[in-house]
């Protein structure tokens, strides 16, 4: 099958070299022409100097895959997608997005008759040699056209991959899977946190995560990959104590108080990681303050810690 793919960074670059190792035809563009170059000349990427260019090297009906970060620039293509395409085209997009927008999008495409698929893509960096986990959204019509893609990206033809829904059904499962694995990570972190604080056992984080692995009820990849870093290192020490999120997150507690349904863990894992990307501690400060005005307790100076 011959597609394009808008956007070479490190999932759409290593999903390309997947599909095209499968057999596909991909004609890739990238802002940076560095990793178009690379794909061309190690995998048989048919490279393209813009989106236009992309499109003109696409036979009807086209499919254009975006791999694109959320917000303007996947906004500002698919303006461009709406003048460049064609009725019966399908433009899928495989980056974060907030299922809103996914609808949104996928009505203003309907008008002049194209195709709107909405592909939450989970896998990582990992994802060129283990495949895919992909919850997709869309015009069951439309899903069926690009079935061969998904089977190549996918672990395997038969699992990895489904049609969860129609459109922004795909974005919206995603979403969800993110705040999940906030909550995940978070546990993981506190208990692992809680192992190294017992002194007095001087435990090894790397055999007790390498023990889990096997057998336990809590093994899973964010296992897998925790004990692999920390048989490498177990202080940390050069790692900074913040933690990015990425939005996803964010919409799933967005999603909670709309639905009026507790979600405690994953709220309180999105606000630790607020809580480590705060470099001021203003509200920390106010409560030593607060502190000090109702008991005359002793306030923490900057160059002094302990408050002595």
């Amino acid at each position: 099958m011959k597609m394009a793919m808008i956007g070479l960074g490190k999932m759409g670059a290593n999903m390309a070299r997947r599909l095209l190792r499968a057999g596909h035809e991909v004609v890739g563009y990238n802002r940076s022409t560095t990793i178009t170059g690379e794909l061309t000349q190690q995998e048989g990427l048919i490279p393209a100097t813009s989106i236009e260019d992309a499109v003109a090297k696409l036979a009807p009906p086209r499919v254009v895959w975006l791999m694109l970060p959320c917000g303007d620039p996947t906004e500002d293509t698919l303006i461009r997608l709406h003048d460049l395409l064609d009725a019966g085209d399908i433009v899928v997009d495989g980056g974060n997005a907030n299922y809103h927008d996914s609808q949104r999008r996928a009505r203003e495409l309907a008008e002049v008759g194209i195709h709107f698929i909405d592909a939450g893509t989970s896998g990582g960096v990992w994802g060129l040699d283990n495949g895919y986990c992909m919850m997709v959204g869309g015009d069951k019509q439309a899903v069926a056209s690009i079935t061969p893609v998904l089977e190549s990206l996918a672990p395997a033809a038969d699992r990895g991959w489904a049609h969860v829904g129609p459109v922004g059904a795909g974005h919206f499962t995603k979403m969800i899977h993110n705040g999940i694995e906030y909550g995940m990570m978070q546990a993981m972190a506190e208990g692992l946190q809680l192992l190294r604080g017992k002194e007095e056992f001087a435990l090894d984080l790397a055999q007790i995560t390498e023990l889990w692995r096997h057998g336990s009820v809590v093994r899973s990849w964010l296992l897998d990959l925790s004990a692999e870093f920390l048989s490498q290192d177990q202080e940390l020490a050069d790692i900074a104590p913040l933690v990015a999120d990425s939005g996803e997150g964010r919409w799933t507690v967005d999603e909670a108080t709309a639905q009026g349904a507790a979600t405690p863990v994953l709220a309180l894992a999105l606000h630790m990681r607020f809580a480590s990307q705060d470099q001021y501690g203003y509200a920390n400060r106010l409560l030593a303050m607060m502190r000090n005005a109702f008991g005359g307790h002793l306030v923490a100076k900057k160059d002094d810690p302990a408050g002595s």
